[in-house]
């Protein structure tokens, strides 16, 4: 199998080349074209088969911003192709599962191997409540293989040594090694995000990798609100 990130396009995509019998899975909806004798098939979003698949794809259906479907890709023929795209405006970026593993926001996940998966971990109480990177629950991989992530923007790489208290804007987080120790609060209190206009803040802390976006959707669309109708 062969992975393609076409990134000196405006608006980047990803093309899988599958060889006969090959598979991977890739977000709802994100499929730009196909060649003949790929197939697509909507599986359940979780482990296992039967009514345990189906309570695991409720589940994390609920806790997350996950559909309880996700898409399943195989080719019939050799070198078959399928093309795929982010719904938001931004770049891609493939992260190699395996030695490293990864927690990821739960809006990134674009496509995987089918050697890769993830699992919804739970959050403690506090950065629950915060809810800023899947709220009770986020992503964290397991297995080997290829990832593609995509993110609202551009995608910078940040390398961590034995960091003490590096902060990042939640809303900038796209994935994290899973080494890393963090924790999500306000900046400098709530009079000081409310003073800084700066809202919820990830705290890493250890040696590893953070990709970041450079634009945050949840400060966009407050900029928006203003230009909406008011249902008046």
């Amino acid at each position: 199998m062969d992975i393609y990130i076409e990134s000196n396009l405006q608006f980047p995509m990803a093309t899988f080349v599958l060889q006969q019998g090959e598979t991977c899975r890739i977000e709802r909806g994100s499929m730009i074209y196909r060649t003949a004798g790929v197939d697509l098939n909507a599986k359940l979003n979780a482990k296992g088969s039967g009514l345990g698949a189906l309570v695991g794809a409720v589940a994390r259906s609920v806790v997350s911003n996950e559909s309880m479907f996700i898409t399943e890709v195989v080719s019939q023929v050799p070198n078959g192709q399928i093309a795929i795209a982010p719904s938001l405006p931004g770049a891609i970026v493939q992260l190699d599962v395996g030695q490293y593993q990864y927690r990821i926001n739960d809006s990134a996940f674009l496509a995987m191997e089918s050697t890769v998966n993830y699992t919804m971990e739970r959050q403690n109480t506090g950065k629950a409540v915060f809810g800023g990177q899947g709220g009770f629950f986020v992503m964290t991989t397991e297995g080997y293989g290829r990832l593609l992530v995509n993110a609202y923007g551009s995608i910078k790489e940040i390398q961590l040594n034995n960091a003490q208290g590096f902060a990042i804007d939640n809303g900038h987080v796209v994935a994290w090694d899973r080494n890393l120790n963090y924790n999500i609060q306000l900046q400098s209190g709530l009079m000081g995000s409310i003073g800084t206009g700066e809202g919820l803040i990830n705290v890493f802390s250890g040696t590893g990798k953070v990709y970041v976006q450079t634009l945050n959707l949840e400060s966009f669309a407050g900029h928006l609100i203003p230009f909406l109708p008011s249902g008046k």
